[in-house]
């Protein structure tokens, strides 16, 4: 038995008067019970002479080839001109210290004792070159006296814009206090002045009157009254710069704090509103925000407000937080300083019209993966793996587990300890990941947003300092209990169901974790990143591969490629990274 032919064409309908009725293509059902015949074919190429008739005898200039076509579908980057990148090296290479920028002495001596100390050379990097100067030269200077003459105040604003583990936290930190010990000194002239004239007029009233004693009680006139604001997305990012901040204030004597939801309510007005006061405040938007509410005083005497991740901080969720601190410290506000890794179109546009004379230092190698982090690419679909991933990267870090373990094969406990970061697209496939890495004799940690905060320190706390190695443990040491936060965070197993392993892998320490461990975090002692998912975005794979290869030390990412992901922009990047080049 056969069917015909016109089985699929649908019955012949007429009009009233007689004519076929036909089908209607634009409808969302035009497609259905039509065989290959009956589609509509495409209107063929049209031919060269066709093309020079419609368009009056000119050729049409055919399109230049642009670099990346599969990165156009992800999220868009502001661009910067080459022509722009070589005017700024020529710049940079000019400054060879930190001797060279005008910084008080206290300031110069805080760098090699408590920044930058244990580094044998203390140079500064592109972006620190290119904003300090800046920061503290001769136009800012400039700017401040015509403003003072005038009487009106004019607000600085600046961009900076530098690869990951550039240093941009010093970039920013050291200009801001420098400016708070300068304003210090002119506080003190003033209010010497001031009690000058006091005493004068109050001799004219009565020569014979007494001082009056001092209130006891009056609070400090900076309490609850920051000069300076650090604005960062999370509380790790909060730990960070206010640790940085603590070693600073050492040497050069100023106040700081930091506040942020991994504190309680008491402690965060104790720290804010000390007795002593406070020059330096390290908080996220949402909390400042809303302690802003209930008392705006705390803002009215903030003359440097930075928003570090500034792309994070000026998107949808974390922007009307971030617009309420900066209006409401604007009236005080002498300069603002905006730093970021990134600078998405959405970011540029925004900007643009609203700080249009916002001056940008941006660093040459901007949105460009530097050339010392190596990319390999792992394809899960071929042998031995099978399309299985978890396979994938278990197999894959006990390969660099053993190549450490082969520089001291006879002494696993001063091998050098590898630290991995494996990062992966969802929340919930931390702790499977983890779990599984497990039970494969592999020390691994889930860490994403569900991690309890002190948890989340601790777990950090392993990958942001480097460990010097020690000497092997007695046998007595290794059955006494370990204590502090790198054994904290890796000295238990993510599931008690789980079985012990029958091999373990020494001398390794895996994270895996969402983006919360890709921003601003200053891991440096991480020298491998594993993609287990492919990033979303551009802007992610920068993120997470600037997880290494910070501060001029090597790196290397392995992306691991399974069926659905895409082989495209993976291709793409490993080729922008190998000319050096932006991924724009």
């Amino acid at each position: 038995m056969s069917l015909s032919p016109k089985v699929s064409r649908p019955p012949t309908r007429t009009t009233p008067s007689g004519q076929p009725v036909r089908r209607r293509t634009n409808s969302p059902f035009a497609g259905m019970n039509q065989g290959s015949a009956d589609i509509r074919r495409e209107p063929h190429a049209r031919s060269e002479a066709e093309v020079r008739r419609s368009s009056g005898g000119r050729e049409r200039p055919k399109k230049a080839r642009e670099p990346f076509h599969a990165l156009k579908m992800q999220k868009a980057l502001s661009a910067v001109s080459y022509g722009q990148r070589a005017s700024i090296k020529a710049k940079i290479s000019e400054t060879e210290s930190f001797d060279e920028f005008p910084l008080l002495p206290m300031v110069k001596e805080s760098i090699a004792t408590q920044a930058l100390s244990g580094m044998v050379d203390l140079v500064p990097t592109p972006i620190q070159r290119l904003a300090i100067p800046i920061l503290l030269g001769n136009e800012t200077r400039a700017a401040r006296r015509r403003s003072a003459a005038s009487g009106k105040k004019e607000m600085e604003q600046f961009l900076l814009a530098a690869e990951t583990g550039s240093g941009k936290t010093l970039a920013y930190l050291l200009p801001v206090l420098d400016a708070i010990k300068r304003a210090e000194v002119i506080d003190v002239e003033l209010e010497a002045q001031k009690k000058i004239r006091e005493e004068e007029e109050r001799k004219k009233v009565n020569f014979h009157a007494l001082e009056p004693p001092p209130l006891s009680n009056a609070p400090h006139p900076t309490t609850g009254r920051p000069r300076a604001i650090i604005l960062v997305p999370t509380s790790e990012l909060v730990t960070q710069v206010g640790n940085l901040t603590k070693l600073l204030s050492h040497t050069v004597k100023f106040r700081s704090g930091l506040i942020s939801s991994a504190y309680s309510g008491k402690v965060i007005r104790n720290r804010l509103f000390a007795p002593t006061g406070i020059d330096v405040l390290i908080s996220t938007p949402h909390l400042l925000a809303s302690i802003s509410e209930s008392d705006p005083n705390i803002l009215s005497r903030v003359s440097h407000l930075v928003i570090d991740e500034a792309d994070s901080l000026l998107d949808r969720s974390f922007a009307p937080s971030t617009s309420t601190v900066i209006d409401k410290s604007t009236p005080s506000l002498q300069q603002l300083i905006l730093c970021s890794a990134t600078i998405p179109r959405s970011l540029d546009s925004y900007l643009r019209q609203r700080f249009p004379d916002m001056r940008r230092l941006v660093t040459p190698n901007l949105h460009a993966i530097p050339r010392r982090v190596q990319l390999g690419v792992v394809d899960v679909e071929k042998e031995p793996y099978r399309g299985n991933k978890i396979l994938a990267c278990a197999d894959t870090i006990w390969s660099i587990g053993k190549a450490a373990a082969e520089h001291a094969p006879g002494d696993t406990e001063r091998a050098d300890i590898k630290r991995i970061l494996v990062f992966v697209n969802e929340r919930e496939k931390t702790q499977e990941v983890a779990e599984y890495l497990t039970s494969k004799g592999i020390d691994a940690v889930a860490l994403n947003r569900d991690t309890p905060e002190q948890r989340q320190s601790e777990t950090l706390g392993g990958f942001t300092t480097i460990t010097p190695k020690t000497a092997p443990e007695t046998a007595k040491d290794a059955s006494a209990p370990r204590s502090g936060p790198n054994y904290i965070a890796f000295n238990h197993t993510a599931s008690p169901v789980t079985p012990p392993p029958r091999r373990h892998l020494p001398n390794t320490k895996v994270l895996v974790t969402t983006d919360l461990g890709s921003r601003g975090i200053d891991t440096l002692a991480v020298r491998h990143v594993i993609l287990y998912d492919v990033p979303h975005s551009t802007i992610d794979f920068i993120h997470r591969l600037g997880r290494t290869g910070r501060m001029g030390r090597r790196g290397r990412g392995i992306v691991l490629v399974g069926k659905n992901d895409r082989r495209d922009v993976v291709r793409e990047v490993k080729e922008g990274m190998f000319k050096g080049q932006a991924l724009i």
